[in-house]
C-alpha cells in the first residue's frame, strides 16, 4: 500500500470515526476510481496541448508552451475543502461541487502565447468552456496573475462516455516563478505573513508583469525582423 493511501485511511479514521472499516475500504476504492477518471481527462487535454504545441513549432519555428504540470486533487484537500464549505464530505459531493479535481498548469513563453493557446483549446469541437477568469487583465489583490479556465471534455471508457471538467491555468514563466515562491512562503507561515512582506510580494508581481510586457515587445520586434 502506498504512503499516500495510508495517509488517506488515517484521515478517514480520524475525521469519520463512525464509519465502519468496510465503508472506509469502499470509499478508498471510490478514490482510486476518481483518480483514474480525472487522470484520463487530464491526459485528453494534455494530448491536445502537445499537438497544438507541435503544430506551432512546425508552422512558426518555436514552441509557445515551455512546460506543463498536472495533478488530481488529493483526498485530504478535497475533504478539507468540503468541510470548510459545510458540504457533505464524500466523493460524490466533491464531484458535484468542484471543478478543479483535475488540474493542468500550462507555462508559456510570452503573454500572447497564453491567449493563443487558450483560444486554440476553446476552438476544439469536443471541448466546452464552462468558466473563465482572467487574472492577468484583472490581477488578484496580492498580485497573482494567470488565466484560469474550466473545460469540460468527454472521456470514453469501455462502457460509457463521461463528461469531465478540468481546470486549466495558463501563465508565463515569470508568473509561474512568482506564484510558486509566493505559495511556498504562505505554506510555511500562513496568514502570519507581515503586511510589509505582502507589499513586497505585490511589488515583485508588478515588476514581473512589467518584465513580461517588455519581453513581449522585444519578441514582436524580433518577429518583425523576419
Amino acid at each position: 500500500m502506498s504512503n499516500s493511501r495510508k495517509r488517506d485511511e488515517v484521515l478517514f479514521n480520524e475525521v469519520f470515526k463512525e464509519i465502519s472499516p468496510k465503508d472506509i475500504k469502499n470509499t478508498m476504492e471510490e478514490i482510486d476510481e476518481l483518480v483514474m477518471i480525472y487522470s484520463c481527462a487530464i491526459k485528453e487535454i494534455s494530448t491536445k496541448l502537445e499537438i497544438l504545441d507541435y503544430e506551432f513549432k512546425i508552422s512558426r519555428k518555436r514552441n509557445p508552451i515551455e512546460y506543463m504540470k498536472s495533478r488530481v486533487k488529493s483526498h485530504k484537500s478535497m475533504m478539507d475543502k468540503l468541510l470548510r464549505k459545510n458540504l457533505k464530505p464524500d466523493i460524490e459531493s466533491a464531484r458535484k461541487n468542484f471543478d478543479d479535481i483535475g488540474g493542468i498548469r500550462v507555462v508559456c513563453s510570452f503573454l500572447s502565447d497564453i491567449y493563443e493557446v487558450a483560444d486554440m483549446l476553446k476552438r476544439q469541437e469536443d471541448i466546452t468552456l464552462i468558466k473563465e477568469k482572467d487574472y492577468i487583465k484583472n490581477p488578484k489583490p496580492n498580485g497573482y496573475r494567470s488565466l484560469h479556465m474550466v473545460l469540460e471534455i468527454p472521456v470514453f471508457f469501455s462502457d460509457h462516455v463521461e463528461p469531465l471538467r478540468v481546470e486549466v491555468q495558463i501563465r508565463t514563466i515569470a508568473m509561474d516563478f512568482w506564484a510558486s515562491l509566493e505559495h511556498k512562503l504562505y505554506y510555511k507561515k500562513g496568514e502570519r505573513i507581515p503586511l510589509y512582506i505582502k507589499n513586497d510580494l505585490k511589488e515583485c508581481a508588478n515588476i514581473i508583469s512589467e518584465t513580461d510586457m517588455k519581453m513581449q515587445n522585444i519578441q514582436m520586434q524580433v518577429d518583425e525582423l523576419g
